[in-house]
């Protein structure tokens, strides 16, 4: 995987969600609302149910049944970033290069659990930094 690896992705979960909290509108200098507890939870949730099937797994290589649930997740993030007025969905995604990661991922075991990993990392820091709800 490209953007993230197992000895870093915390960090860049971390560098991520406090850029997104920093972001300021150029035009007024306010800061702009971030991707709310609730939504960026559904995004965990659609990860994760593919990483408990993905665990129970004897084999290091994902099956093509799965391999196409990680596609279809991809077309999930996109269209959650799409129907989002306020855009704090795909500046997350963006921020976070979700969509190049599950493009990246080489259909192992180990690169989508790390995957989740990420996403779980994102949501941590998140509430951390002080993400709300709405």
């Amino acid at each position: 995987m490209k953007i993230i690896n197992s000895s870093d992705y915390v960090d860049h979960a971390e560098s991520v969600i406090k850029k997104l909290k920093a972001k300021t509108n150029p035009k007024t200098g306010r800061p702009v609302a971030m991707v709310t507890t609730s939504k960026i939870r559904n995004l965990l949730a659609m990860t994760d149910d593919i990483y408990n099937e993905v665990t129970n797994l004897q084999e290091e290589r994902l099956s093509e049944e799965i391999k196409s649930r990680i596609e279809y997740l991809r077309v999930r993030f996109i269209y959650e970033c799409g129907r989002d007025r306020e855009q704090t969905v795909r500046d997350f995604v963006e921020e976070a290069g979700i969509i190049e990661i599950l493009k990246s991922l080489d259909g192992t075991r180990k690169d989508y659990i790390l995957f989740t990993r990420y996403m779980e990392s994102l949501v941590a820091f998140h509430k951390y930094y002080g993400g709300k709800d709405n």
